[in-house]
């Protein structure tokens, strides 16, 4: 926890502090942010208000009153819910504008974790609650040089993956005695585990292989027990993911696709180059603010993204936001590229990485090309291979 720098934050944001509740580790972000031990045994409601100017407070009960000692500040204890509401109001004092993990609406539902009535409490103290996402992307979203280079580490490790993948289909379908071969996903998808495994990688789910319509399906995730066979003739969708198993290191995640045994149809290399200009233009817009050092927020890049599907007349077919921060999570804290599912208007900040991935879902196949952006405060750039053209298998 880096006070000085979040105190900062605040009276930049024109903040009077920033409130952190939890209870049962409702709010990881909360834990994240202020280096807590998220194993530790939280049975009751803790605060932490760290106030845009002097020293922080804390309010715990006393039967867990030395849950927050890590931290800096003085520390008030409770055990009734009388105490407990005369203790908010003490620590908090005279702040009006107070920073919490809440989003109005739940608009930014990712940073939505305070509870509807905490909220009317403190508002019944004449207290302004307003959202803490751009803090938050902040303090849990920015990387160090360090995470950088884990994230380009396992982007050299998984684009070499993913083209010998490529070939290793072929080889199966195509064996150099002539025999049949049967390959599903599910086994292009483990042979995909297995090389990234033994390259030290990590991941939660997946990869996902897909076939046919299964690429329509943007979460498709194969079994043993339920997987399409490749054939001559399909076409394959591969979603790929991982990062160094080590702590504190960040995600590549890329999507490519391609045609076994054949030329593209037309359809298929039209859909293909309508995704690859959408993908491009938000690359581009990104590139662009950060050249001229312009804040730019999540929605302006899915929006440039947006624009060109829609023009393309696939507007209904693009059912996902164009990208999502990337960070120790697949699915990080700061700002997704998305005026879709939520209108994102948290900035995408310096030093942070996310994905850009828009796609085309059409019945009979599904197009995402998705590449890896990183910033830092004079530039963006895609950090890995970027798809030009479907791959021939």
């Amino acid at each position: 926890m880096n006070l000085e720098a979040m105190q900062a934050a605040l009276r930049e944001a024109g903040h009077d502090g920033w409130l952190f509740y939890d209870h049962h580790h409702r709010d990881p972000l909360a834990g994240r942010i202020l280096g807590l031990d998220p194993h530790a045994h939280v049975t009751r409601r803790w605060y932490y208000f760290v106030p845009a100017e002097g020293d922080p407070r804390k309010l715990v009960h006393r039967i867990e009153e030395k849950r927050l000692d890590t931290l800096p500040g003085s520390k008030g204890v409770y055990s009734s819910w009388q105490e407990l509401a005369a203790g908010l109001k003490a620590m908090l004092g005279g702040a009006r504008r107070i920073a919490m993990q809440y989003s109005p609406n739940n608009a930014i539902m990712y940073v939505s974790m305070v509870d509807a009535g905490t909220v009317e409490f403190l508002r019944s103290l004449r207290k302004e609650i307003v959202s803490s996402a751009d803090l938050v992307s902040q303090f849990e979203a920015v990387l160090s040089q360090a995470q950088m280079a884990t994230h380009c580490a396992a982007q050299r490790i998984i684009d070499h993956v993913v083209e010998e993948g490529w070939k290793m289909i072929g080889r199966r379908l195509r064996p150099a005695d002539g025999s049949s071969n049967r390959l599903t996903e599910f086994d292009v998808q483990q042979w995909l585990a297995e090389a990234m495994r033994i390259e030290g990688l990590t991941w939660e789910n997946g990869p996902n292989v897909s076939v046919n319509q299964n690429s329509s399906d943007s979460h498709y995730d194969p079994t043993a027990e339920c997987s399409a066979e490749i054939k001559e003739g399909d076409f394959v969708l591969i979603d790929i993911w991982g990062r160094l198993n080590e702590p504190d290191s960040v995600f590549y995640d890329i999507t490519w696709t391609g045609v076994v045994g054949r030329e593209p149809s037309g359809q298929e290399q039209r859909v293909f180059e309508t995704v690859r200009n959408a993908r491009d233009a938000a690359i581009e817009t990104v590139k662009k603010a950060f050249a001229e050092k312009r804040a730019i927020c999540g929605y302006e890049a899915d929006d440039a993204a947006r624009g060109v599907i829609q023009r393309a007349g696939f507007g209904q077919y693009f059912t996902h936001r164009t990208g999502h921060n990337i960070g120790r999570e697949l699915h990080g804290p700061g700002a997704h590229l998305d005026n879709l599912e939520t209108h994102d208007v948290r900035r995408i900040l310096p030093c942070t990485c996310f994905s850009v991935e828009p796609g085309v879902y059409l019945p009979e196949f599904g197009i995402r090309s998705e590449v890896n952006m990183l910033t830092t405060p004079t530039e963006a750039w895609v950090t890995g291979k970027v798809q030009q053209e479907l791959v021939r298998i």
